[in-house]
């Protein structure tokens, strides 16, 4: 075993990139040598120069359910973990957790895996997904800890016999950078812009929120209506470039693509929406929590987890579109000091439960339980 590698497993480098940056630091400043097996994107690179880790190509597609090719990813990741012989590995996602975590449990390798989302798997029912669940289940009873980002999904899994006798943690989701995302003042000019921040997925409700931004934008025509975040993801309920080009000739929404740095789109908003079908703990959220942006979301795990509804933004019937829409209708009439405090509590309860800082003294303190087990039973032998 190579004491001084950690490999971090996600299915884009996109992910580790947007949501594990405190660890990746945090590692670094202890001087581990750390490799992240990740699918290639056009975060690859930046990844790589500006944390100074080691990537590796993995042949994992998001959407696929071919076992050919999911086969060669898993022997893929056993090949590499077996090369690496890494000190501990983290998993993300739902792929990277079973299939990191069968090959992590048959190589004798310390993990853990955080559920950052039950996504497709859990929200379609099918043989091949409750297949899939088996494994998952299987691949975190050898885990030192499963994460979980809500109480919901830890239900759900226990409910469904994935979590016998595991060792598992909650933490508040990717935690959020309070100083790099500050607060922001409410805009004071221009029109009163609601923003939803995804990737273009079914499931995160973006046809809701256009279908709601229709029936607003008919009373309240000045509104404006952003959508940031990237097309052309690999996930079985992407939506396609037609409906996103139709949506803008219609004027109804402004697509402004992925974007780098989604603080100015927080910025010039009054208000986030997300109406999707399930969270993990949305990072979107406590972005614009941070910066002091109310928030509307679904009332679903991970998304009412992230949201105190009355206090720091509302909560709305998922794939309601009228529901959604009535709590639009209710922004727009608050007044500018009703819609500020609201922000401000949510700023408030940023700082409070869901620092960054949270989030990875929770992975490091797993690490070095298991470094700590690891150097006991070397002398031990």
């Amino acid at each position: 075993m190579n004491d001084k590698t950690i490999v971090l497993v996600s299915n884009t480098p996109w992910f580790l990139y947007n949501f594990c940056q405190g660890l990746l630091r945090a590692l670094v400043r202890r001087d581990f040598r750390v490799v992240c097996l990740v699918s290639n994107d056009e975060y690859s690179q930046r990844l790589s120069e500006e944390f100074g880790v080691t990537l590796r190509g993995m042949p994992m597609e998001g959407k696929s359910t071919s076992p050919a090719r999911e086969g060669k990813c898993l022997f893929w990741l056993y090949g590499q973990l077996r090369e690496l012989r890494p000190a501990f590995v983290f998993n993300f996602t739902i792929k990277a957790n079973v299939y990191s975590g069968l090959a992590c449990r048959a190589l004798r390798i310390p993990y853990a895996n955080t559920v950052t989302g039950l996504g497709t798997t859990f929200l379609h029912d099918s043989h091949l997904f409750r297949q899939v669940r088996r494994l998952y289940g299987f691949a975190n009873a050898g885990a030192r800890r499963v994460f979980f980002l809500n109480p919901d999904d830890r239900e759900v899994f226990e409910r469904q016999g994935m979590l016998q006798k595991v060792d598992w943690a909650m933490l508040p989701g990717a935690g959020v950078d309070v100083t790099r995302f500050a607060f922001k003042p409410l805009p004071q000019e221009g029109p009163f812009t609601f923003v939803l921040i995804a990737r273009l997925l079914g499931d995160k409700g973006v046809r809701e929120y256009v279908a709601a931004a229709v029936r607003v934008r008919s009373e309240h025509p000045e509104t404006r209506f952003l959508i940031v975040g990237p097309k052309g993801v690999s996930n079985r309920t992407a939506i396609d470039d037609d409906e996103i080009e139709a949506w803008q000739e219609r004027g109804v929404v402004e697509y402004v693509g992925a974007q780098d740095d989604v603080r100015p789109w927080l910025a010039q908003s009054h208000v986030l929406v997300l109406p999707s079908y399930r969270e993990g703990l949305p990072s979107t959220v406590l972005e614009a929590g941070a910066m002091g942006r109310p928030v509307i979301a679904t009332d679903v795990p991970g998304c009412r987890h992230a949201v105190a509804d009355g206090e720091t933004g509302w909560l709305c019937r998922v794939k309601d579109v009228e529901s959604l829409a009535a709590r639009m209708r209710a922004c727009l009439v608050m007044t500018p000091w009703a819609l500020s405090r609201v922000g401000v509590a949510a700023r408030r309860r940023a700082e409070k439960e869901f620092s960054q800082d949270i989030v990875v003294a929770g992975y490091l303190a797993c690490l070095e339980a298991s470094l700590m087990n690891h150097q006991r039973v070397k002398m031990e032998a």
